[in-house]
């Protein structure tokens, strides 16, 4: 073996090491994972850290924390495995898409409207592993915590690939209970005397949106309640608890079956969030990736 052979072997075992300790937190948990003594784990950061010259590590007898060095040279470690692992997955199964593919979705709509998907993505791909995650924190898919984040409403800017899957019509709900005790909305400045169930998380258009007359309203509301996902939403509005607004298909089954009711239908403005899946893009872009985009393209009900 050559010296850049070996330089090349080293680099790539030291960015699987120093992912481990960052994913395990500990040089112990990353030894377990690599088959690897502690003291080995320890010796291949101190070398990195000679070897750039930076501390990546802040250690104490607690945790193991990233510098901001350590944040950056973690996401290229993630990256270049990632590039790696599929590079080599492709060639040996001759391009077919492979690997573990991890996925990002919210609570509510990834419940309802992604996870019902997976078993017909799964038959059809059956050499991906799929890793899903439901939550409303917005992870860091540039960072490489995850291949494929569905995402709604307006997107910041980022470097990211975005494909639009399609839209979320939004509406007001309330329960028919609730409206014959506390009376019905007829007018948007009605639901400052109600009991207005809304989100606990920021949100780019917080304000409930009409059109009256032909203008645009946007009404700020308020309620005792909040909650991180429209399903919670929707259910204690169904309880008679309040008056919600939430994406249409996180209460499709209740109107069918009459346990809420649209409000202020007729002052709805079109009040709708796009969804998109945002990955990291480029010519390489993995095969799972883009399998997983195309099919959620086809086959997502919004």
């Amino acid at each position: 073996m050559n010296a850049k052979t070996g330089l090349g072997a080293d680099r790539a075992r030291a960015l699987e090491v120093f992912a481990a300790v960052m994913r395990e937190g500990s040089f112990s948990g990353a030894g377990r994972m690599l088959w690897l003594t502690p003291s080995a784990v320890a010796r291949s950061i101190d070398r990195i850290e000679a070897r750039l010259g930076v501390r990546l590590l802040l250690r104490s007898t607690r945790a193991l924390t990233p510098t901001a060095e350590g944040q950056t040279y973690l996401q290229t470690a993630r990256r270049i495995l990632a590039d790696l692992d599929d590079a080599e997955q492709q060639i040996a199964n001759q391009g077919a898409p492979r690997g573990r593919l991890r996925i990002s979705a919210a609570l509510s709509h990834g419940r309802l409207c992604v996870v019902p998907l997976l078993g017909a993505f799964a038959q059809a791909y059956p050499n991906i592993l799929i890793d899903i995650a439901l939550t409303d924190t917005i992870v860091d898919v540039a960072g490489g915590h995850a291949d494929v984040a569905i995402r709604f409403g307006p997107l910041g800017d980022s470097m990211l690939t975005a494909r639009k899957l399609g839209e979320s019509r939004r509406m007001i709900v309330a329960s028919p209970d609730y409206l014959a005790r506390c009376g019905t909305p007829v007018r948007p400045d009605d639901l400052h005397r109600h009991n207005c169930l809304n989100f606990n998380f920021r949100r780019v258009e917080p304000v409930w949106p009409f059109r009256v007359d032909g203008r645009d309203v946007a009404l700020s509301v308020k309620g005792l309640i909040e909650a991180n996902n429209g399903e919670t939403l929707g259910q204690l509005a169904a309880a008679g608890v309040g008056i919600a607004r939430v994406g249409a298909f996180s209460v499709v089954d209740d109107v069918a079956a009459g346990r809420l009711v649209p409000v202020l239908e007729a002052l709805n403005p079109g009040d709708v969030e796009l969804i998109h899946a945002v990955f990291v893009g480029g010519a390489n872009t993995p095969a799972r990736v883009r399998a997983f985009v195309d099919f959620l393209a086809e086959h997502l009900v919004t």
